[in-house]
């Protein structure tokens, strides 16, 4: 090779751009450390898995694979489409809502504008826009909790987007009826019309709180709303990449001129089109995770941990005056894959998934053993 020939240079905006670090994988802690059984309680997905519905698929999926997947991901939208009461127009698939968070960027965003996001927000808000190149402005939680008085007033004519995750990651809180009615009345009033992008990877989870808004229904009251959902979480299909955006038609169609072709696979569109329907496994899931929520939230309090109660199939632990990172480094040493929160600013808590009982008692009776020495 050539040493003396110039190397290419991407954009300023990628020079300190940070990538995303995921959870760690099962496979490289069992290597590292040597261990048989290791338990990932690091990424919130569901400890039951699929529903039986889409394992029964299995069988049948090897006769797609010769074909590309249907571009648009028709049928899966017209479903989406049935399941909400809306029409194919106003549905987009992506390869999960990270896709489609990114996919707002590139359709949106110019270094003349500006988003706002929350501290302590899911971190892909900010990445998106600095991604474009765009000023992001990041507003301090209350409570752990989206500020969404204090996010409006930093709204402007130059915010394009305004970014809300509902229930967020990873707090665990969410915003109420009264809080989002407010927020999209306030912008009605001054005349600002920023895309507002309901982040609902939670959902399931979160709506059996009555406070909890609807949506789907607040389109009608400001239409620049764009609701973001995924099969990740309570589906359990997190490792077929698959998420849906709704919104109104007109920004659908903005967002599908930059969208990849063939962005969802034929494998992840089939199984999503069949795993939509399932209430059944649903409601399973969230029964699973509040049960198990109550006994993690026991089992913290006799320790005299402080937590914060989550809408969510996780918990926010506040290990202080440990480090986040070094009760996340000695849990994965006993096979325990948590999340240290140093990236979300949050250098004294970790994040933990809701697992199955028996990944639960594991991580209880560990952390117990670091917390005390």
């Amino acid at each position: 090779m050539k040493k003396n020939i110039p190397l290419p240079q991407p954009r300023k905006e990628i020079k300190n751009f940070q990538p995303y670090i995921p959870g760690r994988p099962i496979e490289e802690i069992q290597d590292k450390f040597g261990l048989k059984n290791v338990y990932k309680l690091a990424s919130n997905e569901n400890p039951l898995g699929c529903s039986k519905t889409v394992k029964n698929l299995l069988g049948k999926l090897y006769t797609l694979f010769h074909r590309y997947p249907e571009g648009s991901s028709l049928k899966l939208r017209e479903k989406i489409a049935k399941k909400f009461n809306v029409s194919k127009e106003e549905v987009i698939i992506g390869a999960g809502t990270d896709e489609l968070i990114e996919l707002l960027g590139k359709t949106y965003l110019s270094k003349e504008d500006n988003i706002v996001v929350s501290n302590h927000a899911f971190i892909r808000y900010k990445m998106a826009g600095e991604l474009m190149g765009c000023k992001v402005i990041s507003v301090p939680m209350k409570d752990f909790t989206h500020d969404l008085f204090s996010m409006a007033k930093k709204v402007n004519k130059k915010t394009k987007i305004v970014f809300i995750a509902n229930p967020n990651n990873p707090t665990g809180t969410y915003n109420t009826k009264d809080e989002v009615n407010w927020m999209l009345k306030y912008f009605l009033e001054k005349k600002l019309y920023p895309i507002v992008v309901f982040d609902e990877a939670y959902y399931e989870y979160a709506k059996v709180f009555n406070d909890y808004p609807d949506s789907l229904s607040l389109r009608k009251l400001y239409p620049n709303i764009v609701i973001l959902r995924t099969f990740s979480k309570v589906y359990g299909l997190a490792g077929l990449r698959i998420g849906f955006g709704i919104s109104r038609k007109e920004i659908i169609a903005e967002l599908d001129r930059v969208r990849p072709p063939f962005n969802v696979s034929v494998v992840a569109q089939y199984v999503a089109e069949k795993a939509i329907d399932d209430e059944e496994h649903i409601e399973k899931s969230v029964s699973h995770v509040i049960r198990e929520k109550e006994f993690l939230y026991t089992q913290l309090d006799k320790l005299k941990i402080d937590y914060i109660k989550s809408a969510t199939n996780f918990v926010l632990i506040n290990v202080y005056p440990k480090k986040g990172i070094d009760v996340f480094s000695k849990l994965l040493s006993k096979g325990i894959i948590v999340r240290a929160m140093d990236e979300y600013d949050l250098p004294n808590h970790i994040r933990v998934t809701i697992g199955t009982r028996k990944e639960n008692i594991k991580f209880i009776n560990n952390f117990k053993q670091i917390i005390k020495n």
